[in-house]
């Protein structure tokens, strides 16, 4: 019976449609020997759901690791600051309120603000090291954390888009970037596979699989590659994440560090990686009285990180407001950190940049770190690993494109299961405007006229449009 098992890699109760405790089939009942995570038949699950509620967000840890770095920070230095998150869905020919149904998503959103931090997981992150560091998060912060909850939400639909805003105090709506995005992200998917046949959905997961095994094997003839998952937020399935994860574990061995997915990572005992994110920038570009404080914001965010961490956390995120501006006025101080993680500019053009202002310091790219993220797929991860090999330290962050790359995968066809660029951002802070310029103007975010002000306050240079993809 268990070799059975395996072999199909699904319980008995999974075949059978029966419901865990959670309003969910058992996932852990495959087990393989030795491993620490559950083998499951993707299709067959995604194909049986016949019951009430298949909660997406599980548990709170289902995040990326440096939301809960940023918001330990939070906490202790901006406990007061209230801040509007809000969903931009930038593939506006994706209608998304026609597609997923409303009644569902309240459902998910809803489930999502009933789950708690449980004690393993509590445990886990106090006792745990991260980045070699013991104890990164203070028990004071653990014992916070035992009594999160999401705060409530405000949905309504506008013209065939959601209009979805998470609004309060930015130590709790931080917390909902992630899970809302995955939790649209995978209704999406969803909604596509919900008339397919079981043998179509073998099919389609059979293609992905053989699709992202291609990518692996090209992956390994990079002798020096570091890289990562950072694929949770617009991934297809909390399954299918876990799934390329236990492949890239496989596939490429050391090679592959960890991923940004905090519960993936206690559970596959993997390295939780991430560092800070653009939030951190805006709140406090929209909490600056005056160009002047707001010119000076970048590096007051810098300076408060530094505070609390070090090492390889010490990595510098430049372009929330051009990333030339960024170079041009940052202190001396900011060439000693560890690296720079260039987000929105092509990533040679963006690496260049750096090593050049790194050289302009005195300071040799070789013992520096850039860690490439944006939209990175396998011919660019492969193309600026060649560029820069041997010229600076890197790594890269795989997102979507790891973790949702259905693209001509689907037997009957279509696009409905292709990837879309959907992002939760900061919108105000403590009721002031947040902007994000971005390295690409087509990502920025804002009021059109408080855009314009940070235009004319951080300037436009090195900024270009770049079709946004994913």
């Amino acid at each position: 019976m268990t070799a059975i098992r395996l072999a199909i890699g699904v319980s008995i109760n999974e075949a059978a449609g029966l419901p865990d405790a959670f309003g969910r089939k058992a996932l852990n009942d495959s087990i393989e020997a030795g491993a620490g995570m559950a083998v499951n038949d993707i299709a067959t699950r995604t194909y049986d759901h016949n019951f009430r509620l298949d909660p997406i967000v599980r548990s709170l840890l289902d995040t990326d690791f440096y939301k809960l770095l940023m918001l330990q920070m939070i906490r202790q230095l901006h406990p007061d600051v209230n801040a509007t998150f809000s969903l931009i869905n930038r593939t506006r020919s994706v209608r998304l309120a026609d597609i997923i149904d409303e009644g569902e998503l309240r459902a998910q959103l809803d489930h999502a603000r009933s789950v708690r931090f449980t004690k393993k997981e509590l445990i886990w992150l106090a006792g745990n090291s991260f980045y070699g560091r013991a104890r990164m998060f203070g028990p004071d912060f653990i014992a916070w954390l035992a009594a999160f909850q999401l705060p409530e939400y405000d949905l309504r639909k506008v013209d065939g888009q959601y209009e979805l805003h998470f609004d309060g105090p930015w130590t709790h709506t931080s917390m909902w970037e992630i899970p809302a995005l995955a939790i649209i992200n995978e209704m999406k998917s969803r909604a596509a596979m919900r008339d397919r046949g079981r043998f179509a959905l073998d099919v389609l997961y059979a293609r992905a699989k053989a699709r992202l095994w291609e990518k692996v094997e090209r992956l390994r003839q990079l002798p020096d590659l570091v890289i990562s998952d950072f694929g949770t937020r617009r991934r297809h399935g909390f399954l299918w994440q876990r799934w390329c994860v236990e492949a890239l574990k496989e596939g490429l061995g050391e090679r592959f560090i960890g991923t940004s997915n905090v519960l993936l990572a206690m559970d596959a005992d993997l390295e939780a990686i991430g560092t800070n994110a653009h939030e951190l920038p805006m709140v406090a570009a929209a909490l600056a009285d005056g160009d002047e404080a707001l010119a000076r914001a970048p590096y007051q965010v810098l300076e408060e990180w530094r505070q609390h961490y070090n090492g390889n956390l010490l990595i510098a995120l430049p372009d929330a407001f051009g990333t030339t501006a960024f170079l041009a006025n940052a202190p001396d101080w900011v060439a000693d950190w560890t690296g720079f993680r260039p987000d929105s500019a092509p990533p040679i053009s963006g690496g260049e940049q750096i090593i050049e202002w790194w050289r302009g310091k005195g300071r040799d790219p070789r013992e520096k770190l850039l860690i490439f993220s944006d939209g990175m797929d396998v011919d660019t991860i492969e193309e600026t690993y060649r560029h820069f090999h041997g010229r600076v330290r890197m790594s890269f962050g795989w997102g979507t494109n790891l973790t949702n790359d259905f693209r001509g995968c689907d037997p009957d066809g279509g696009t409905r299961l292709d990837p879309i660029s959907l992002v939760c951002k900061v919108t105000s802070a403590n009721d002031r405007p947040a902007v994000k310029l971005s390295d690409n103007p087509l990502k920025a975010t804002g009021a059109p006229a408080e855009i314009e002000r940070y235009r004319r306050v951080f300037g436009v240079a090195g900024q270009k449009a770049i079709p946004v993809q994913v």
